[in-house]
């Protein structure tokens, strides 16, 4: 058994990192292992957060320790609670590394415990180079690589990127695991009850956070190609806002797609996420650049087909005819696939297959690769 302490985003604080963390505690608890979460006080700076609110209406997870104290732009913070855990000794420090801004406060904490000469700093990578770059992103994530003894990459995109830092950091290449803290699955009709939703219809699912990067443009404009040889098609978008809605707004308006476009655009919480994934036929990723999704790994938790874009680390996760379909990043491309799918009834086949193939997505794989990174490192 080993003392391991997971440092970034948990409750009170919401989303999929707090999701992932807390999902990921939970395993390393079941394997035996002594467990605690450090957390931030403040992640983001009010101006600097794009949605409506940073925190979870949920309860939080049980059974997981989770101390709220980190705050992301205080100095002074970051070497208090480098100091406290470098004293704690843990075996293991796992971070998640997912933007460049992390990086002074996440760097400098782990530098700190490493000084300690027993703990193991290990990161998981979402991403290396972010989606909408800033002038002085790479020299922040470098201050951060140069902190950590080992790294996860959870695509193959990421995994060659982490050459740009460093050519001799021991790492490993990981899938991101399945979500499967969102509930059980519900049946199509008790879901399309719970959201109101017309059971005479079809439903394509784009889901969590809009950002641009994310497609919901392509998604729109193929819609407007569908709707023309499928009138009984509707696209669900349900997520906040994390860009400016009124370009997406302007499309549905322009191309007349006001009575097939269902928007439920607020943050949707954990306890409702499954009725949106069971109500839906497939769900669609059409992103314009992406490393990893922890969209698909949803899908894979509830058995659903899934439409997603040839960019990044995504065709690894959907291999292309078998549970679903990966396309080009345009709307002709996204409308001929939908058409495909609902033309020749492949949800059946695709669900199925979605069965087999997400055996290889377990937590407990996640775990053996940390374990087994960490060994590599010498104290």
């Amino acid at each position: 058994m080993s003392k391991i302490i997971l440092l970034g985003t948990a409750h009170p604080l919401r989303g999929g990192l707090a999701s992932y963390n807390e999902r990921l505690a939970g395993e390393l608890i079941a394997k035996g292992h002594d467990v605690s979460i450090y957390t931030f006080r403040l992640q983001y700076p009010s101006v600097l957060f794009p949605g409506k609110t940073q925190f979870s209406t949920s309860p939080p997870p049980k059974e997981i320790d989770i101390k709220v104290v980190v705050n992301s732009i205080n100095p002074w913070n970051w070497l208090k609670i480098g100091k406290e855990i470098a004293q704690s000794k843990p075996d293991i420090l796992i971070t998640k590394y997912w933007l460049p801004f992390m990086a002074p406060c996440l760097g400098t904490i782990c530098r700190l415990v490493r000084k300690n000469k027993h703990t193991k700093v290990i990161c998981i990578l979402d991403n290396l180079i972010p989606h909408e770059k800033r002038i002085g992103d790479e020299s922040l994530t470098r201050y951060f690589m140069r902190s950590i003894d080992a790294c996860i990459a959870q695509s193959s995109s990421v995994f060659q990127e982490i050459n740009v830092f460093s050519k001799e950091l021991p790492r490993k290449l990981n899938p991101h695991p399945i979500f499967d803290n969102f509930g059980d699955e519900v049946s199509r009709e008790d879901a399309l009850a719970h959201l109101q939703l017309d059971s005479s219809y079809k439903y394509v699912l784009f889901f969590g956070f809009i950002r641009d990067y994310k497609g919901l443009d392509i998604i729109l404009k193929a819609f407007a190609l569908l709707k023309s040889s499928d009138t009984s098609v509707k696209l669900i978008v349900a997520g906040e806002f994390y860009s400016d809605p009124q370009p997406y707004l302007d499309i549905i308006r322009s191309l007349d797609l006001s009575n097939h476009v269902i928007l439920k655009t607020d943050f949707i919480p954990d306890e409702e996420v499954r009725y949106y994934f069971c109500a839906a036929n497939i769900v669609a990723q059409p992103y314009k650049h992406a490393t990893q999704s922890g969209v698909t790994q949803i899908c894979y938790h509830f058995n659903r087909p899934m439409l997603v874009t040839n960019v990044g680390g995504l065709p690894e996760i959907v291999p292309n005819g078998k549970v679903g379909y990966v396309t080009e990043a345009n709307e002709h491309a996204v409308a001929d696939a939908l058409s495909d799918f609902f033309l020749k009834q492949r949800e059946s086949e695709f669900s199925n297959n979605v069965k087999t193939e997400k055996i290889k997505y377990a937590w407990s794989t996640m775990v053996d690769s940390i374990i087994e990174l960490s060994e590599q490192v010498k104290r």
